[in-house]
């Protein structure tokens, strides 16, 4: 079964929001790269959510491969980030966790949103 596209498209602006907040609520804010990751990947998830063309999209500008391939390179980012910038003597399993979460889901999402699976049904 696959994680249909309305439903990611929920989570990409709740992780957006969750990711930007997530240095201050975890503890590790402390101005330096292993803050402004999640902060800039937050914010580029929302981006690119409202630029997606799925029923959360607001401009539907990318399509959801491309979404989902961009996500999964986020996720890798996010995973590899601590020993990419160094911090990873203070702080790593936030990164860990959240980039495998962002790979794992960008992987389980359908491709097609669900107006355009509907649409071929009653086709």
């Amino acid at each position: 079964m696959r994680l249909a596209t309305r439903t990611h498209g929920m989570l990409d602006y709740a992780a957006g929001v969750l990711y930007m907040a997530a240095p201050w609520l975890l503890g590790f804010a402390r101005g330096g790269p292993e803050t402004w990751i999640f902060v800039v990947l937050g914010a580029a998830s929302i981006a690119l959510a409202l630029v997606t063309d799925y029923e959360l999209g607001v401009l539907r500008r990318v399509d959801v491969p491309v979404h989902l391939f961009l996500d999964a390179g986020g996720g890798v980012l996010l995973a590899v980030s601590p020993w990419l910038f160094g911090f990873d003597t203070e702080v790593w399993i936030p990164h860990v966790v959240a980039g495998l979460l962002d790979i794992g889901v960008a992987a389980v999402t359908n491709t097609i949103p669900g107006y355009e699976r509907r649409g071929a049904r009653q086709a």
